[in-house]
């Protein structure tokens, strides 16, 4: 249903150097990058290797707002040791624990999952649902 997804952030290094070390245990890269230090309209596109971009990160230094309670965005994760990694480097970087590495019994019997706060304060998640694959 989504094409991509873009999250605006104060700081355009600063969140590019955290979404590349997140997304990196993740199996997600950096597929695009448009950065001008100092000028408007700066982004970084994140996305599985060879294909596009799924998440774009843009440079919004005034007026940025992280959307409000109910909204967050849950990343693929290829396994549990993702889903930890994840969580390791975005605590690392500044981050804000959100809820730790863990099984989610409420979301069902395999969803292991870790929530941080980024950032600029979006809500993200990394996720494995191993449904005995």
């Amino acid at each position: 249903m989504l094409h991509h997804i873009s999250l605006g952030v104060s700081d355009i290094e600063r969140a590019a150097v955290f979404y590349d070390a997140v997304l990196a245990p993740l199996g997600y890269i950096r597929v695009w990058d448009d950065l001008r230090p100092g000028e408007a309209d700066q982004a970084v596109g994140y996305g599985a290797p060879g294909g596009g971009d799924k998440l774009a990160i843009k440079h919004c230094p005034q007026g940025q707002h992280a959307p409000g309670p109910g909204f967050h965005l849950a990343f693929a994760a290829p396994n549990r040791q993702a889903v930890d990694d994840f969580h390791a480097a975005a605590l690392n970087l500044g981050g804000r624990d959100n809820g730790g590495p863990g099984l989610r019994l409420h979301y069902g019997p395999h969803y292991y999952a870790a929530f941080v706060v980024d950032l600029d304060g979006h809500n993200i998640e990394a996720v494995f649902n191993d449904v005995g694959k």
